[in-house]
């Protein structure tokens, strides 16, 4: 199936719609980075949005699925149930704009091997998943398609215009495209719906690595968040999006409130303001949170993917120092592709309630990890058991130390250190 012609691999090239701010495939992608670099091989980056080395990055802002265009079209084309004639010719000017630019990557940094993050799995962005897919069969070029989430994983995507793009294109099959997924589930679906073989590689985390602390720079943090050195902080480290289940952690948090532990000082603060998918569910909840009686913190005016001076000289906190700050995640998503907030909390050894989705079920849950749990709603044993570990610190460091040792066993860096060069070989590429 693939190529059996032996290369020399030296210059990898990634390419997503944006390699920015602390959206999961941007941090998954800076792993498999940092691995890659490790290994020896030089790594550059093609992308719409960048706040990566500047240097080894090409930044076209068409690229970026929310280039004002882009966004356009990809709401006619999934809101709209026939194809009107200008449309087609609209993705194409598009598509062609991006497909001399990516050939112009490839040139200019004589790139040997592409990674192309997402572009072909989810399309939020046609035109860059049809330029990928026509570049790499007229080029033969070696490529990885690291997919973290598919279209039939999502319903907005199930309805509009877009079959024969989605079939060209998301995914693409092509001899010299190897596909990995993040979770066996999508695997066995790859191969169902498409008939693409694939490998699975988890979303891992750099257990070796030392953790930011407290420290004099963020020994302000609840201050300046509006906190009290006395709340109990649940962080909820994702997007605002509607399957990340956050009235589930508004829920937990009003009833923590109400037991003799909690007696008020459970504050919710969410990370991630970035809403994808527009605003009306960060309405929602923001209703919610005033109607649960719930003090919801959303400051994107303070975060930031690390620590930094704004443009006006205030001070910026990273998402690692709320982590730091805070004495509970919530996880109640009812969808993810793996988890990175979950292998978060776990590096920085914080107590977890997890909604059980399908994929934590199956992939993440028997490798025996320590956590409170719910069943697509919060229950009284659920509180219970979160006001139990807070309540009790030994609980709370052995749950803790369990944890990480087994995603420093299971999902660590090693994990792609042993799989991205068989990955290659299969490709018939040397270093």
């Amino acid at each position: 199936m693939y190529l059996t012609t032996v290369r020399t691999i030296k210059n990898i090239g990634f390419v997503s719609t944006r390699f920015h701010g602390n959206d999961g495939v941007s941090l998954e992608t800076k792993k498999w980075d940092d691995v890659l670099i490790e290994l020896g091989y030089n790594t550059f980056y093609y992308s719409g949005l960048s706040d990566w080395n500047a240097e080894r990055s090409m930044v076209v802002p068409e690229a970026f699925f929310g280039d004002p265009k882009v966004r356009s079209l990809h709401a006619e084309i999934f809101d709209a149930k026939t194809r009107r004639r200008g449309l087609t010719a609209d993705v194409g000017e598009i598509k062609g704009l991006l497909k001399k630019t990516l050939y112009d990557f490839v040139n200019k940094f004589s790139i040997d091997l592409l990674i192309v993050e997402n572009a072909f799995a989810i399309p939020m962005h046609i035109p860059l998943g049809v330029a990928l897919a026509e570049l790499i069969a007229e080029t033969e070029m070696p490529a990885i398609a690291h997919n973290h989430d598919f279209a039939w994983e999502r319903q907005r995507f199930s309805s509009g215009c877009a079959e024969d793009y989605i079939a060209r294109a998301f995914p693409p099959r092509l001899h010299s495209i190897y596909h990995v997924v993040i979770n066996s589930e999508a695997r066995h679906q790859l191969a169902f719906r498409c008939g693409i073989s694939s490998i699975m590689i988890p979303n891992v985390w750099d257990f070796d690595a030392k953790p930011v602390e407290k420290d004099e720079y963020n020994a302000d943090f609840r201050h300046a968040f509006g906190l009290r050195d006395d709340d109990v902080i649940f962080l909820q480290p994702t997007r605002i999006v509607a399957r990340k289940g956050i009235e589930h952690a508004i829920e937990l948090v009003a009833r923590f409130n109400k037991t003799a532990f909690g007696k008020g000082r459970g504050k919710l603060l969410v990370s991630h303001p970035v809403l994808d998918e527009g605003d009306e569910y960060f309405r929602r909840i923001c209703d919610y949170a005033a109607f649960m009686e719930v003090n919801l913190v959303v400051r994107p005016d303070l975060l930031e993917s690390q620590r930094q001076l704004n443009s006006t000289g205030r001070k910026m906190y990273s998402l690692w120092d709320a982590y730091v700050h805070s004495d509970f995640v919530t996880y109640p998503s009812t969808y993810e592709g793996f988890g990175n907030a979950f292998l978060e909390a776990v590096y920085y050894r914080k107590p977890i309630l997890v909604n059980r989705y399908a994929i934590y079920a199956q992939d993440i849950e028997p490798l025996g990890f320590q956590t409170s749990t719910i069943d697509g709603y919060i229950t009284d044993a659920a509180v219970q058991d979160v006001v139990r570990v807070l309540s009790n610190d030994e609980e709370r460091h052995r749950r803790a130390e369990i944890n990480f040792a087994i995603g420093q066993k299971f999902l660590s860096y090693e994990v792609l250190r042993r799989r991205l060069p068989f990955i290659f070989m299969n490709f018939g590429m040397v270093s």
